[in-house]
């Protein structure tokens, strides 16, 4: 006998469908450049955000959302690839590539914030770094970008398989949450409660005000005291 359960909470299917649209965003802002490029930068910092949420949440979500139920360990993949796999989460190579998109999308969001554009923009971090080195980060921004480019092709082509060979729609569960599972895993499922989301959300926010309002710069790199020239009496 099965059951219907929330396999993904709502923060997470929320995390998933705003990192979507903002890295359609982010590509558009970064192509088209221009006046659009400030936005590039604060769809960067939401980016960010949504990074740190989905970090924390990977240890205080629901069952299913832990990093724990599906890290793709060596044995989890052989075990996968022999068809001996029963979860009702990501699968192991699932995991593999949810965990490659972050850790993509983690390095790109951290070479943004110390890149320019030799124009008018500078990362919210480019001033704990000299020019050369915030060149070189702009250059790996760029590069990394394609690397990301093809992850997500390749996220894509796995979902159009699962639908047409498997006949497995890996996108409404991410829609609905929902998803049928046997009775007896139902009762396995842990439930993340309200505060343990608004914990994820205070510190993701509180890391995205720090590099925003400059602060964090500021606490690595304390404004000089000027010290006034003495006036000479002649």
């Amino acid at each position: 006998m099965t059951i219907r359960i929330k396999v993904w909470d709502l923060p997470l299917r929320i995390f998933h469908w705003l990192l979507v649209a903002s890295v359609v965003a982010a590509f558009t802002t970064g192509e088209l450049g221009g006046l659009l490029i400030d936005w590039h930068g604060r769809i960067g910092l939401l980016v960010l955000g949504l990074l740190v949420f989905r970090l924390i949440w990977g240890f205080i979500g629901s069952s299913y959302a832990r990093f724990a139920s599906f890290f793709p360990t060596p044995a989890r993949i052989l075990v996968y690839l022999k068809g001996g796999w029963k979860g009702h989460g990501h699968n192991p190579l699932g995991g593999l590539s949810v965990l490659a998109l972050l850790g993509i999308l983690a390095i790109l969001v951290g070479t943004g914030l110390f890149a320019n554009d030799d124009i008018a923009f500078e990362g919210p971090l480019s001033a704990l770094v000299n020019k050369d080195l915030s060149d070189s980060l702009t250059g790996w921004h760029e590069l990394i970008f394609n690397v990301l480019a093809g992850l997500v092709a390749l996220h894509v082509a796995a979902i159009v398989f699962y639908l047409k060979v498997k006949k497995t729609n890996l996108v409404i569960p991410m829609v609905t949450g929902e998803k049928s599972v046997p009775v007896t895993e139902a009762s396995k499922l842990k439930h993340a409660g309200t505060v343990h989301f608004v914990v994820a959300l205070a510190v993701s926010g509180i890391v995205v005000w720090a590099i925003f309002s400059g602060e964090l710069v500021h606490f690595f790199q304390p404004p000089q005291v000027v010290v006034p020239a003495t006036t000479q009496n002649w």
